[in-house]
């Protein structure tokens, strides 16, 4: 059985940083193109940033780039979000996603950034 489990969201003040983690089990993580999203309630999903299987390219939206960083630890199975000077708009649920022909997603995880 594939799962991806995402963790390290919570409360945070404008301008704090958290780091999101999405470990994977049953698939090899480094097979696959890793993602992540966030969508709120209504909400177009928008994807905040992408890491090709082997790392060597990443992609960010234009609305996170120079403030998070994507990265994966393929021996631990795991792909992480660093977020950097967090803004109230950020606030959002954030899933990962793992890619290679067949998909995969985790449930999410809340992060709340406050004024």
């Amino acid at each position: 059985q594939v799962q991806l489990v995402e963790s390290g969201g919570g409360l945070v003040q404008a301008g704090g940083s958290l780091r999101l983690s999405c470990a994977a089990s049953g698939i090899r993580l480094s097979d696959y193109t890793v993602a992540w999203y966030r969508q709120g309630p209504g909400e177009n999903g928008e994807q905040v940033a992408l890491i090709s299987s082997s790392g060597a390219t990443t992609n960010y939206a234009n609305s996170v780039k120079g403030r998070f960083t994507i990265s994966r630890d393929n021996i631990q199975n795991i792909v992480y979000l660093q977020m950097n000077n967090l803004k109230p708009e950020d606030t959002n649920v954030y899933r990962c996603t793992a890619y290679w022909g067949a998909s995969y997603w985790g449930q999410g995880t809340q992060v709340t950034v406050s004024s």
